[in-house]
């Protein structure tokens, strides 16, 4: 009688039951290797074209006025006391219809009134102004 007992064959390696990816990882990495060959070198320079001639004349500073409110809330245009408001009003309307408008500097004394600060803001941007600027502020 013939015994199909599997005891029998015990010093027999095993047989491996999975699939041997060795030789698929040796052509996925010369596949690498083409790919970074065939990938072409970029330069690191950048192409543009340089305008050609003289250079265009340099740009002019645009004008600056400059607006002074003192420690008792007067106000100075470039140094010149300003009687009221009436005649900040009418400065600010002949400034801004210049052909090129002037940088309007407002420079507060320390213990001015933040209010005719904002007044002289506000009037400056009503009469169509661009340029406005709170200097000095350094100090504080």
């Amino acid at each position: 009688m013939i015994d199909f007992d599997d005891t029998a064959d015990t010093d027999a390696p095993e047989l491996a039951s999975g699939m041997n990816i060795t030789p698929l990882i040796d052509v996925l990495l010369v596949l690498l290797v083409m790919l970074i060959i065939t990938i072409p070198i970029t330069l690191h320079s950048v192409n543009m074209q340089l305008p050609a001639g003289a250079p265009p004349p340099g740009a002019t500073l645009p004008p600056v006025v400059r607006i002074e409110i003192t420690e008792q809330n007067r106000l100075l245009w470039n140094g010149e006391a300003l009687p009221d408001q009436a005649e900040l009003q009418h400065r600010l309307r002949l400034a801004s219809g210049l052909s090129e408008q002037p940088e309007i500097h407002v420079l507060p004394a320390r213990h001015a009134s933040y209010d005719v600060v904002a007044q002289v803001l506000s009037a400056s941007q009503r009469q169509g102004l661009q340029k406005i600027g709170v200097v000095g502020l350094d100090d504080y």
